[in-house]
């Protein structure tokens, strides 16, 4: 069975299952409960130059088919990563795509500047579509001018794989994914969360102290599901489908319509082996549909 995929510039994933930045913290945490190794990758939480304590609780909350977070991007710094994570996660067989922000165009070259000359990172995920800071981020991923610029100036700065990880709050998905594959991004991702907020009718209050924040969870995935096939049919780059995956059922989707790979992300708060249970899923699928290469089912819908 093979479960390899090329996501091109030396990216080549075992299988096509990937944890979304946000979810897995710096991937080493998910040794806890199944070898690294079972699954294609991780994207770590997202990494500024310096560290950033994030925005005040409450946070996060659940809600029916989902959750709503408003986390503002907490991390350690890239330097602290460098010296904290990355020795122990260069031994882990399975790649290590780096998510990166900024809230400034010159912040996000710094910390791509800083990272680049680290062995061990296989590839960086450019998160410009975080809906939960007050400035940065969610400016570059919702106009294509700033996302134009943003790409071709860290294209400029790397030779690892460059992932952008676009918005869905935003009128056409197809126009930034376009700007991403004509500035040098290798691939897309997408989609990151919905704008969401969530209120208390007994306190006549807001749930998340900043009022609105990410929604995310099993609710999303037609959504997802649709704007993944919009990119796949506009660009030639493979693109990573991310929202509302919770089992191998959901990932099949994904990559029946196009995505080349895909994202595990609230569901490993629920079950955090999510991941390898995806991987185990969809060999079984396939086995059993007498499909011996995942590249054979990947973009097979019937499309007329």
């Amino acid at each position: 069975m093979k479960l390899t995929v090329d996501l091109g510039r030396g990216l080549v994933l075992k299988n096509p299952v990937l944890l979304a930045s946000g979810t897995c913290g710096y991937g080493l945490e998910f040794e806890n409960f199944y070898p690294l190794s079972e699954i294609g990758g991780i994207c770590t939480k997202g990494l500024s130059f310096e560290s950033i304590k994030g925005n005040p609780t409450p946070r996060i909350v659940e809600t029916s088919c989902g959750m709503i977070n408003s986390i503002g991007l907490q991390n350690i710094g890239a330097k602290a990563f460098v010296s904290e994570k990355l020795p122990e996660l260069r031994e882990k067989d399975t790649a290590v795509i780096v998510n990166i922000f900024g809230y400034s165009l010159k912040e996000y070259i710094k910390v791509v500047k800083y990272l680049e000359q680290f062995e061990g990172i296989d590839g960086f995920e450019v998160n410009i579509s975080c809906p939960n800071v007050k400035k940065g981020g969610i400016q570059f991923g919702t106009n294509p001018k700033m996302t134009a610029s943003l790409v071709k100036e860290l294209r400029k700065r790397t030779e690892k794989h460059l992932m952008v990880k676009l918005s869905p709050n935003v009128t056409d998905i197809t126009e930034f994914a376009k700007v991403c594959e004509l500035e040098g991004a290798d691939s897309i991702s997408l989609i990151n969360t919905l704008l969401g907020m969530g209120v208390d009718i007994e306190k006549r209050d807001f749930l998340i102290k900043r009022k609105m924040g990410g929604f995310s969870g099993p609710a999303i995935k037609p959504v997802a599901l649709r704007m993944v096939y919009q990119a796949v049919k506009s660009v030639k780059i493979p693109v990573i489908g991310i929202g509302g995956i919770t089992n191998y059922k959901d990932a099949l989707e994904f990559l029946l319509v196009g995505a080349k790979a895909v994202q595990i992300g609230t569901a490993n708060f629920f079950n955090p082996k999510a991941g390898k249970e995806v991987v185990e899923g969809i060999k079984s699928f396939l086995e059993k549909k007498k499909i011996n290469d995942i590249n054979q089912w990947i973009g097979s819908i019937k499309d007329e």
